[in-house]
């Protein structure tokens, strides 16, 4: 059975955006964050223009190329400009789960409104055997809160934003989590950790 789970760049006070993120103004001031997406010689074989180090190639591209289908938040959604009417991923149908009318969706996106669990349902579908991959702190959330995850990826860049939309939101339970890999690279420090059931 395909796996979810969770790959977010995250400053080490926790945030993966920076201060007021929003349409039109993206993720706030905290470009930084990404930088080690283009701060290397080895390109990603599944993002075009992206160019890693070595370390941070082998872990991306590994990770990239397990996704089938793609469960966004709203926040996400708007906070990336509707991804320009695709998906955040070039192979990955992506699903926007809101609690409230989407008009902007696209015919290639589709809009869930009845929850989490119907969410990555219907992404599971459409990802034929491959993995879910979840974006933004709020799906994560409501999907660890279901016991929905399999894997939390933290890309951990080592800034303190001291602001901005916090990663991990107020969970109804303790989540255990097991640390599968660590791999240092130049900028970021890629953790693996499994959810432990």
């Amino acid at each position: 059975m395909s796996k979810v789970f969770s790959a977010h760049a995250v400053s080490v006070d926790g945030y993966i955006t920076g201060r007021d993120p929003g349409a039109g103004r993206g993720l706030g001031d905290a470009t930084m964050l990404f930088d080690w997406y283009f701060a290397g010689d080895t390109p990603s074989q599944v993002f075009d223009g992206f160019r890693l180090s070595a370390p941070s190639a082998r872990v991306f591209d590994t990770h990239a190329g397990r996704v089938g289908a793609v469960v966004a938040g709203r926040n996400t959604y708007e906070d990336s400009d509707h991804f320009g009417g695709g998906s955040p991923h070039p192979r990955a149908p992506l699903f926007v789960l809101s609690h409230r009318p989407a008009p902007q969706i696209s015919q290639s996106q589709t809009l869930v409104t009845t929850g989490i669990e119907d969410a990555i349902a219907a992404a599971r579908e459409a990802a034929e055997g491959k993995d879910v991959g979840l974006m933004g702190g709020g799906v994560l959330a409501s999907a660890l809160a279901a016991d929905l995850v399999d894997e939390v990826i933290l890309h951990q860049v080592p800034v303190l934003l001291g602001g901005g939309r916090s990663f991990f939101r107020e969970l109804p339970k303790h989540v255990h989590l097991r640390l599968l890999e660590a791999v240092p690279a130049p900028g970021v420090t890629h953790l693996r950790y499994e959810v432990a059931r």
